[in-house]
């Protein structure tokens, strides 16, 4: 009787611990469920993917392209050449729309954005998206400062005709522009002399790295300018230079390289960074942008 009369009297306790069980799995299940990709309560995101990763299906299939970044959860792209040449702006944005997808950056060529940015403001508010830019400065050899001076020229100039249009023009630097100057580098001083209200810049975290500079450190110098980030993640042991190049073989998968993530993620998240878009040039995409997906939802400081 003292045992059966323990067990009754403990039922209610018992289910009392099951319902909290469940009630905090569900919790946590949620909480899991509504970040979005990429993301966790410490890291906010949002994240989004470089088409420029999917470039070998995109060369075959554009909808399957689509169709795996889609099923990656993500959100935001960005464009790259403008790829498939043979849409046009309505085409692509309907194929965007059609696959859950928003272009938030496109790249454009350098001759066009010095030569014609009215041309370039067209097509980039034809795609709805908020930054117009370039991936690389045309250049011979090491980079000088009459070129960085120059480029400093078109971006202003750029920059204006774009914000008319609401939208912001950015360089994306390529590990070239870190070239010693006086005190500092060559890409210090085309910062210093691209107009904010004009000229952003997005940081390719890896093209940062591997000519010996600290992305956090310089996120943290110039607060506001880098609203975008190639995340990408550059292999232990490879030292770097000043080329803007490197092999496929020394790019890993995010949290496996030599990039401290966690501190780059505080300072980005500090500085006022808008989007984190995977650039993954690794050897095989399909796998590592899944795993770099993964590491940054358990990536905690």
């Amino acid at each position: 009787m003292k045992t059966h009369s323990h067990v009754r009297r403990s039922l209610p306790a018992i289910l009392v611990l099951a319902l909290l069980s469940l009630t905090l799995t569900a919790n946590v299940n949620f909480a899991e469920e509504s970040c979005p990709a990429g993301t966790n309560e410490v890291f906010k995101g949002p994240v989004g993917l470089a088409l420029y990763s999917l470039r070998a299906t995109i060369s075959e299939d554009f909808d399957e392209a689509l169709a795996l970044a889609q099923s990656y959860g993500v959100r935001y792209v960005e464009l790259y050449d403008l790829a498939p040449a043979n849409l046009s702006s309505a085409e692509l944005l309907a194929k965007l729309q059609e696959y859950g997808l928003t272009a938030v950056a496109a790249y454009f060529d350098y001759g066009e954005i010095r030569d014609n940015p009215e041309s370039v403001a067209v097509r980039a508010k034809e795609l709805g998206v908020l930054y117009a830019g370039i991936s690389w400065l045309p250049h011979d050899g090491a980079l000088t400062e009459e070129a960085v001076r120059e480029a400093a020229e078109v971006f202003n100039h750029a920059g204006e005709v774009l914000a008319n249009e609401g939208i912001t023009f950015y360089f994306h630097n390529h590990g070239y522009e870190f070239q010693p100057y006086e005190d500092r580098t060559l890409f210090h001083l085309m910062v210093e002399l691209s107009d904010p209200r004009y000229v952003a810049f997005e940081m390719d975290v890896l093209w940062v790295v591997f000519p010996g500079q600290d992305p956090a450190a310089l996120l943290r110098k110039y607060p506001g300018r880098f609203p975008i980030l190639h995340l990408k993640d550059l292999r232990k042991g490879v030292e770097g230079n000043l080329s803007g190049g490197t092999a496929s073989e020394n790019r890993v998968v995010l949290g496996q390289g030599q990039i401290d993530y966690p501190e780059l993620l505080r300072a980005a998240q500090e500085t006022g960074v808008q989007y984190y878009l995977i650039e993954d040039e690794t050897t095989d995409p399909l796998k590592s942008i899944p795993e770099s997906l993964e590491y940054l939802e358990s990536v905690r400081w």
